[in-house]
């Protein structure tokens, strides 16, 4: 009999957590001008005037990780990134609110019900 491991690597972050340049750079496995490059093309809105004034919230982590899987897994330019992260952050709030709907209508049923 085989056994299959798997394994899953992951960042636990806080959300009111914020962190410089060279910190994401290592978070998300980059490098300097590839961040640089998705601030100028408005998937990061860092905090701070100069790249060495920035300052990423946790929100901006978990974008740019995102942002270079997607890049590395699917071959995707800066752009075809941007539609991306977008599409996911709108199907992750559309799901958000589906929840919220089906938890909401539970909850009339339930009323009904008893």
């Amino acid at each position: 009999m085989t056994q299959t491991e798997t394994r899953i690597d992951g960042i636990l972050l806080d959300e009111g957590l914020t962190v410089t340049l060279s910190e994401l750079t290592q978070l998300c496995g980059s490098n300097g001008r590839v961040v640089r490059l998705m601030v100028t093309e408005g998937l990061l809105h860092p905090e701070g005037q100069a790249p060495g004034d920035w300052r990423f919230d946790g929100f901006a982590v978990r974008r740019a990780r995102r942002a270079v899987r997607l890049r590395r897994d699917l071959d995707l330019n800066l752009a075809g990134t941007a539609l991306a992260l977008d599409l996911l952050d709108e199907l992750e709030h559309l799901r958000e609110r589906l929840r919220a709907l089906e938890h909401q209508l539970g909850q009339t049923r339930t009323r009904e019900l008893g």
